[in-house]
């Protein structure tokens, strides 16, 4: 069976089962099958496979098929600028997030050296990429999931980056650190009815405490807000995730935690995604 064939095959599988990027992963899955890239792949359609990248290949594609996400399968998801390790320990990078890195990096664009705190840093994704483009920033990442941090340490090993990062194991409320110039964030916002509805490839494979906010999907946001009004320098600068139709709510929490939205981000919808506030001195 040659290149053609198999990926005719993977695709016919995904898409009776409903992959709406079935042309991709598919693409994808078998790259990762041969260790080979996409583009060599589609100039030599009519390679031959042995039967054992074959075998390994269908078992790619069964997995897809069963809706575990992509970047599970591949061990890695693409993320601003480079390819961050992933599993179903820590939540997976998405684009919206990369909204909150490029707010922060023209904020900051002519600030040679701060100190930066991530609350809930998961896979490391925010503060390395903010790291990676600012070679003389620090940086400090929390997380209450002893696991998620091991991937964390990885990634930051991996992109070069370890030594100018502090990880520390704690739940927000305990967290005592210095004062940063910056603090970010992407807290789980998903509240519960849109936590029961999610899809199941994001449901049945990333971390629930990842995703789930509480009732309104406001209690973790809520509680980090509280948090780093004592962490953040007077000086500093507050850049959160915020969930849809959420905006209106979290300014209020912030508003009465003595914080000024400066900044809104929104999405390509239109949607408001992120929030960069200042201490009300």
């Amino acid at each position: 069976m040659n290149y053609r064939n198999i990926l005719d095959k993977g695709l016919n599988i995904l898409k009776k089962n409903s992959i709406f990027s079935a042309d991709l992963d598919t693409q994808l899955l078998l790259s990762k099958s041969i260790n080979k890239s996409r583009e060599e792949i589609l100039l030599n359609l009519d390679k031959e496979l042995n039967q054992e990248e074959i075998s390994k290949f269908l078992g790619f594609i069964i997995r897809r098929k069963k809706k575990e996400p992509i970047s599970m399968i591949l061990g890695k998801k693409f993320f601003w600028k480079y390819d961050f390790k992933v599993n179903n320990d820590v939540l997976t990078p998405r684009f919206e997030t990369e909204l909150l890195v490029e707010g922060v990096l023209n904020y900051y664009k002519d600030i040679k050296k701060i100190n930066v705190l991530d609350i809930g840093v998961g896979s490391g994704c925010i503060l390395i990429s903010l790291l990676k483009e600012n070679s003389k920033w620090r940086g400090t990442g929390v997380d209450l999931s002893k696991i998620a941090l091991k991937m964390a340490k990885t990634n930051a090993k991996i992109q070069q980056v370890e030594n100018r990062i502090k990880f520390i194991n704690s739940d927000i409320d305990k967290f005592c650190g210095n004062k940063y110039d910056l603090i970010v964030s992407n807290p789980p916002y998903i509240n519960k009815i849109g936590y029961n509805n999610l899809d199941l490839d994001v449901k049945d494979y990333e971390p629930k405490m990842a995703l789930y906010g509480g009732l309104d999907g406001l209690k973790i946001i809520d509680k980090v807000i509280k948090k780093i009004k004592f962490v953040l320098k007077n000086s500093g600068m507050l850049a959160i995730e915020i969930g849809f139709g959420q905006h209106y709510k979290v300014s209020e929490i912030l508003k009465k935690n003595d914080f000024y939205i400066f900044k809104t981000i929104t999405d390509y919808q239109r949607i408001k995604r992120c929030f960069l506030a200042k201490k009300n001195n």
